[in-house]
């Protein structure tokens, strides 16, 4: 699907579709009630919610044979009590059934489903810690997490609003910024290699810190929004230099993230441009998983050599699915046996805490396993399982649900399609950094910022101007 046709579904009639238009029979029949819509349309959001988890536990199964190394157990013998537990922790997805489409409901589905991949791996894990004390923590973390980031939603009166003149000049600097940040990284260092080679080059990576804020926070915050102002204002040529741009930092980083997040914001705009805000985030998780099931279960039919199934399935079900979840059984691990930092992996609060750990939290969790590189998690890791312990973590939580609460607060009013895009790359950071660490090196909070500065209305008015397709 090429950009220019997907740019021309306004952005805005993805907040008037109704949840979850799988009923067909909608077009041929009489109206159904709205109550008896809202009932089939929160059935298809469990059974998706509920396929999405079989899936992904499904993945974790095949992972542990070709991942092993890495501590991945499974276990034949005690499956059903892995499929009780998960199915009990299922019953958690109806809360998102009766959720609002806000940012909260991007990040809280992708850590639901990041948890329960952990509630997956404890069950059979074989590193020595309390299990129990673990899982409970867990799922006590990720309703704790859910209820704030789903539900609080009001919007916060806006004292200021950008001008839509000022918001074009405001989109132009996002633009000028990002290629001079490239063009500064592109003076220390520019390579086009091959996935293989990418971990030995990016070692060799010295950016200066301010530049290393300015890579992370234009690539992960400011194109992405910038991104979903253009195809909301179906600004398809500003919109094809924003994703070039982004290309751009794949050189200059070494990072498979960065060579994918183009690719990854032109799917995500372009399923939501034909289906619903929630129906989107699930299938965004669905369907790339279940390819590399796919193509993993060709393979060991002998039908898919090795080459043309392992760059997917280890990128996908390993790294993007797996490697979150697995994070926090090494925390779970290292912090039964060591002291907890007591947030002192926060640079702000280093001087003002005792700290027990020296280097960074994702050399001491390498160190200690010896494999897979240096081993940065997410908040339900970082500011929970290390800082304060397994016992307090629904605490840490419960507070980091509150701060995507407030993004939830700073952004209402914009569509959900918008903000979907806008935040597809940071809801990855989130599964994979500490949440400190998104707000300020991720640009999260800059971006509540201009979510709060957008003019409510800047996508409707450019719904009604025709789109400016090439000549061609």
């Amino acid at each position: 699907m090429s950009l220019a046709r997907v740019l021309e579904a306004p952005i805005e009639t993805i907040a008037n579709r109704t949840d979850f238009k799988t009923m067909d029979s909608l077009a041929e029949q009489k109206p159904m009630p709205a109550l008896l819509v809202t009932i089939s349309g929160h059935r298809s959001l469990i059974f998706l919610n509920a396929t999405l988890i079989a899936a992904c536990c499904i993945s974790l199964v095949f992972v542990s044979r070709y991942y092993s190394d890495y501590y991945i157990s499974f276990s034949v013998t005690t499956l059903p009590g892995a499929i009780a537990l998960l199915f009990v922790f299922a019953l958690a997805s109806l809360l998102f059934a009766f959720a609002k489409s806000t940012f909260g409901y991007i990040v809280g589905f992708y850590s639901y489903i990041m948890i329960a991949g952990y509630l997956w791996l404890n069950h059979f894990s074989e590193l020595t810690y309390n299990h129990r004390l673990a899982a409970l923590s867990a799922a006590t973390s990720a309703i704790a997490f859910l209820l704030p980031s789903l539900f609080i939603c009001s919007p916060i009166r806006r004292i200021y609003t950008l001008s839509l003149s000022a918001m074009d000049r405001l989109l132009t600097i996002i633009l000028l910024l990002s290629a001079t940040t490239i063009l500064m990284g592109a003076s220390h260092g520019f390579k086009l290699v091959g996935f293989e080679q990418i971990y030995k080059y990016r070692a060799e990576l010295d950016y200066p810190t301010y530049l290393n804020y300015l890579i992370g926070i234009t690539s992960n915050a400011l194109l992405p929004f910038a991104f979903a102002c253009f195809a909301g204002r179906r600004d398809i040529w500003r919109a094809s230099a924003t994703i070039l741009l982004l290309l751009m930092f794949y050189p200059i980083t070494q990072s498979k993230l960065a060579l994918l997040t183009p690719f990854w914001l032109l799917a995500i705009l372009a399923l939501s441009s034909w289906l619903n805000f929630k129906l989107t985030v699930a299938l965004s998780l669905l369907v790339p998983i279940s390819i590399g099931l796919l193509l993993i279960a060709l393979f060991e039919m002998e039908i898919l050599p090795y080459s043309m199934t392992f760059p997917f399935f280890g990128l996908v079900n390993f790294r993007m699915i797996a490697i979150p979840s697995l994070a926090m059984d090494y925390y779970n691990t290292f912090f039964f046996s060591h002291p907890v930092t007591h947030f002192c992996q926060i640079r702000l609060l280093k001087p003002l805490v005792d700290c027990p750990y020296r280097e960074q939290l994702a050399t001491v969790i390498y160190n200690a396993f010896g494999i897979g590189g240096q081993f940065n998690a997410s908040l339900f890791a970082t500011e929970g399982i290390a800082s304060v312990g397994a016992l307090f973590a629904p605490l840490t939580a419960f507070a980091a649900g509150l701060v995507i609460a407030m993004g939830n607060r700073l952004s209402a009013g914009l569509q959900p399609q918008f903000i979907l895009i806008s935040t597809a790359v940071l809801v990855q950071a989130l599964l994979n950094v500490p949440l400190t660490t998104v707000l300020l090196s991720h640009g999260a909070s800059l971006l509540f910022v201009l979510w709060y500065i957008t003019p409510r209305d800047a996508f409707r008015r450019a719904a009604d101007k025709p789109l400016p397709l090439p000549s061609s």
